[in-house]
């Protein structure tokens, strides 16, 4: 596929089959996130590969009411936690550079697409989970201060195909020259 089939064809998945993701293909999806850009090459990123049940149960139980992954988090075969370096991204000499502040979430949203543009790639599934109560899920990963859990990311095989959200067209977003 091309990069514009794997954008077009990439999907939420929630249901996975029971099948190991090797360690070569988890490696792929990290050197993805290894190369992705960043502010000014900070590289903002830290990731927590989480294998033990225990610790998927507890994570499980912060994610929000109702939300449609929240079994994914101890099927999925892989759950990455990513986290990001505060005060870097978006900064210059320790001082914010832009309006928006830090830019770790821009930072942290480009390593997400490759690394799940990546497993699609290479025929994974993923879904990415923001719902859920980072305070505690930062405090069950033992994540220093200084570094906040944007997501949880489960990635396996999957054992659905959903069928593609309403897009927007084009035409219902672009503006040219002003808004």
């Amino acid at each position: 596929m091309n990069l514009t089939q794997l954008i077009e064809t990439r999907r939420s998945i929630r249901k996975y089959e029971k099948k190991k993701v090797s360690e070569e293909d988890i490696q792929k999806l990290l050197e993805a996130v290894r190369w992705s850009p960043s502010w000014a090459n900070t590289q903002c990123w830290e990731i927590i590969a989480v294998s033990d049940n225990k610790i998927r149960e507890e994570l499980k139980a912060v994610i929000s009411p109702k939300n449609p992954a929240t079994e994914a988090i101890v099927s999925a075969p892989v759950l990455f936690a990513l986290c990001g370096k505060l005060g870097i991204a978006g900064y210059y000499k320790d001082k914010v550079t832009t309006k928006l502040g830090d830019w770790f979430m821009y930072d942290l949203g480009i390593a997400t697409q490759s690394l799940v543009l990546t497993a699609r790639e290479i025929g994974l599934g993923t879904v990415i989970i923001g719902s859920f109560d980072h305070n505690k899920a930062k405090k069950i990963l033992s994540v220093p201060e200084g570094y906040e859990v944007a997501s949880l990311i489960c990635a396996g095989y999957p054992s659905q195909s959903p069928k593609p959200p309403k897009r927007k067209e084009v035409s219902e977003f672009i503006h040219y020259n002003r808004f």
